[in-house]
């Protein structure tokens, strides 16, 4: 059997005991860890390498986690994140994941907990990449072209640029045209968790979506709100 590549971890967690904690649990687990203890230098290091994930804190010296993770989520690759803070109310939580993290711990946090998410997050990417290799045709939806394995998206022939969780939401979505989902449905659907109080974060991906593929947001074609429940996918040609 085909030895996998070793995962490469960055962490960025100013606090010497934690990083080194981290550091030496995820290295028996297997992965590679580089762990860096100021924001600046953790961002020049993920513009210079790519990492299989990055693990971040939020109170950092240089540049805070928050906008290491929004200057991340506009780069045109996809880096898994996972936010680690002392910072634990609802409205932090949110932003974080409104930003792009793939998932937030608040500290203290367990150490297998942690890797077990981490686990999670990596199982969920494969299992993508798998469906993809099986529905590998291209979807066609009036003018929206999407693409399983390339994550391409085009509207009228133009390249349409997403960021994966939008990638995600929008093929979900064109695989069930006509059924409504629940905001908790699609949060346990796309990012694997169904938590109350995180249905802002579906809320703000579908209006940045509509803002790309629809022509009037404010009246849109593909992702219509359904009231009192939540949202559906219309295909045109079939309704």
């Amino acid at each position: 059997m085909m030895e996998l590549p070793t995962k490469q971890l960055l962490v960025i967690e100013d606090d010497p005991d934690i990083g080194d904690m981290l550091a030496i649990n995820l290295q028996d687990e297997g992965y590679q860890v580089t762990v860096c203890r100021d924001g600046a230098l953790g961002l020049t290091k993920l513009k210079q390498q790519h990492y299989d994930l990055l693990i971040l804190d939020l109170m950092l010296p240089g540049v805070d986690g928050l906008e290491i993770c929004r200057q991340m989520r506009s780069m045109e690759y996809y880096q898994p994140i996972i936010i680690i803070s002392a910072k634990s109310t609802e409205t932090q939580r949110v932003l974080g994941l409104e930003l792009g993290a793939d998932d937030y711990l608040t500290k203290p946090f367990s150490v297998a907990e942690l890797i077990a998410r981490i686990r999670a997050l990596f199982r969920r990417a494969e299992a993508i990449e798998r469906q993809a290799q099986v529905k590998i045709g291209l979807l066609e939806v009036g003018e929206l072209s999407i693409d399983p394995l390339s994550h391409d998206v085009t509207l009228a022939g133009k390249l349409i640029a997403l960021t994966l969780k939008e990638f995600e939401l929008l093929l979900f979505f064109a695989r069930n045209p006509g059924k409504a989902f629940t905001r908790i449905a699609l949060l346990d659907q796309v990012w694997g968790y169904s938590h109350d109080g995180y249905e802002h974060t579906v809320n703000s991906h579908i209006n940045r979506l509509r803002g790309k593929i629809e022509r009037d947001p404010g009246k849109p074609d593909y992702i219509q709100t359904v009231w009192g429940v939540g949202y559906k996918f219309v295909d045109q040609a079939k309704s």
